[in-house]
């Protein structure tokens, strides 16, 4: 499982024109998940998210939390994070999770962020094609896969 991470002012997703999801001031992660993918990888994802120090203190040092700032998340399902590019220029999705095992690990890590910051998660519809915009604040952008904890 890997997330794209990006500290954002605002950020929305919308599907046929429609807004889905909408936020200001916290996270917009893009989530990939893998055909290996399971429960324990939600698990550290969600916690790493929630817990990563990516947001100015007074002093505008990257100090500060989700919670510190009391922020919002927008997390979007993105099977594309799990393209291979090794041989020629065609991606090639192999290593993405078939929507049985992607569909309830996604709705878990929803419920998982929810249950860790107290709040609603924002999110897009899984499989939808959905427009994305936001605002990078910084621009500060993290990626974080599960298969490489470092």
């Amino acid at each position: 499982m890997n997330a794209v991470i990006q500290r954002v002012t605002s950020a929305k997703v919308e599907i046929d024109n429609i807004v889905h999801g909408q936020i200001q001031n916290g996270l917009m992660v893009l989530l990939g998940v893998a055909k290996d993918d399971t429960e324990s990888d939600v698990q550290w994802l969600a916690k790493k998210i929630v817990g990563i120090r990516i947001f100015s203190d007074d002093e505008g040092k990257m100090n500060k939390a989700l919670s510190d700032i009391d922020g919002n998340i927008l997390l979007i399902s993105q099977f594309t994070l799990q393209a291979s590019t090794k041989k020629g220029n065609r991606p090639s999705y192999l290593n993405a999770a078939d929507p049985s095992i992607a569909v309830p690990l996604y709705k878990n890590m929803i419920d998982e962020l929810q249950k860790l910051i107290g709040k609603k998660i924002e999110t897009g519809e899984f499989g939808a094609d959905m427009q994305v915009s936001l605002l990078n604040d910084g621009p500060v952008t993290i990626i974080i896969d599960t298969k490489d904890k470092k």
